[in-house]
């Protein structure tokens, strides 16, 4: 039976069901076990922090162990270190279930996390003109 749109189904009580064409429809909180934050790892997961596969990082028995959305995270980091915000992109997933999942991922020693150089910690640009003009002066 469909609805007064004619875009999907309802019950007999009324409530929305989606059709085949919407796909599946999973829940953030089913992802993440209904976790909001990321673990007592204490690091910060900005949009600029940048996630990279640990050099000690498990094997690929153990990441088998892993959810679908885990293991989606790690392959698109083996590819380059990529932001937290390009892993939310890249992977269609709210930014909040990536950081809960990189959280877990962390803590199992998958990932690293760093923070790019702050704008005040890189050289002036006046610097690295002068040394330019001191290379073309050789």
């Amino acid at each position: 039976m469909t609805d007064d749109r004619g875009t999907g189904y309802t019950d007999h009580e009324g409530s929305h069901w989606y059709d085949a064409d919407a796909g599946p429809l999973v829940r953030p909180y089913a992802m993440t076990g209904g976790r909001t934050k990321p673990g007592p790892s204490g690091v910060r997961f900005d949009l600029i922090a940048l996630v990279d596969i640990a050099d000690d990082a498990p094997g690929s028995a153990e990441e088998s162990l892993l959810g679908p959305e885990h293991r989606a995270l790690l392959a698109l980091c083996r590819t380059e270190t990529q932001s937290v915000a390009e892993l939310s992109a890249d992977a269609d997933l709210p930014v909040g279930v990536v950081r809960v999942l990189l959280g877990d991922l962390l803590e199992s020693g998958y990932v690293t996390v760093s923070r790019p150089v702050p704008p005040a910690q890189l050289p002036d640009e006046k610097i690295l003109e002068e040394v330019i003009d001191g290379l073309r002066a050789l």
